[in-house]
């Protein structure tokens, strides 16, 4: 075997920083060449996404008035805020946003695990079964609402002639407040469940099968496994479902514009609803960008700290 003499090492040691330089100028060149395709598609998300959002907190800021050729900007000012923080019409919208938004919440993760349980144990049919689960959740929503509204109608509506058929009367599902607020979540629910569901399957997927093999070698029974085994391992999924049903009923505005146009009155007024009529009803485009704001806020808070509470549980499981 060949030794190396002490010249061949110095070179071998001397071109060393010109590899690393190279291999620096080539990094550079890779990274500016990637911010150069990027950019296009940065752009775009910035005009679409991130420009909006700061204009809508300088129109939250603002004194707008609104004129024949649009609106204009007169100084800042917080009296936006002061307003809606002290209008009836958005301590109700709030109230029942955050109510609409953790019972639908809550019955869809309920509903959604029990599913995705029944579906993960299914040996034949499970790709039908969550085709069949798919078709709500992939309707759009104002096509889901309107699909409701024709069910729910006090005329010639399919939940009136059942009723009627069974002697029960003929209530009227959009004509009260309770009602109302009821049949807008029975159909937010049936929408979004199966959301949760193929979320929970996927999880349920992931799950190492070492772990129920030495349950069973244990003797737990089906309802051990569930709550000792099934459950801890499948927070983190859940959590993830919760966060985007979260995200998505706190801003509801689709599914209550369509079927209920936010009453009977203010009864399914959301915030989303308000600060749309807020703005292109009553032609208030400060207070409005001041309720989106505000509701955007509370909803980022709202994540936050359930995302503090939830590694909490997880640490000291």
């Amino acid at each position: 075997m060949v030794q190396p003499t002490v010249d061949d090492t110095t070179a071998n040691v001397a071109l060393r920083p010109v590899d690393v330089a190279r291999r620096t100028k080539h990094h550079r060149r890779s990274t500016r060449i990637g911010w150069a395709f990027s950019s296009p598609a940065f752009t775009i998300v910035a005009l679409v996404t991130i420009f909006p959002i700061i204009f809508s907190v300088v129109l939250s800021l603002a004194n707008v008035t609104v004129t024949g050729n649009g609106f204009q900007l007169a100084g800042f000012t917080f009296s936006n805020y002061s307003e809606i923080f002290h209008a009836a019409v958005w301590q109700y919208a709030l109230e029942f946003t955050v109510f609409y938004t953790v019972v639908t919440v809550a019955v869809e993760v309920i509903l959604g695990t029990l599913i995705g349980l029944v579906l993960e144990r299914l040996t034949k049919g499970r790709g039908m079964m969550m085709a069949l689960l798919l078709i709500p959740w992939s309707m759009i929503t104002v096509i889901s609402a309107e699909l409701w509204q024709y069910i729910f109608d006090g005329t010639y509506g399919v939940m009136q002639a059942i009723f009627s058929a069974l002697g029960l009367g003929q209530p009227q599902f959009l004509g009260t407040p309770t009602s109302a607020i009821i049949s807008m979540m029975v159909a937010d629910i049936w929408k979004t469940t199966p959301f949760v569901a193929i979320i929970v399957v996927a999880g349920l997927v992931m799950l190492p099968q070492e772990v129920f093999e030495a349950a069973a070698v244990d003797g737990a029974n089906s309802w051990t496994t569930f709550w000792r085994v099934t459950l801890p391992l499948l927070r983190p999924t859940i959590a993830l479902a919760i966060l985007f049903r979260i995200l998505q009923a706190f801003g509801i505005f689709d599914l209550p514009f369509v079927l209920t146009g936010g009453g009977p009155g203010t009864a399914t007024t959301s915030l989303a609803v308000l600060s749309y009529r807020t703005m292109f009803e009553n032609l208030n485009y400060g207070a409005g960008n001041a309720i989106a704001v505000s509701a955007s806020v509370l909803v980022l808070i709202g994540c936050l700290l359930f995302l503090k509470v939830f590694r909490a549980q997880v640490s000291d499981a």
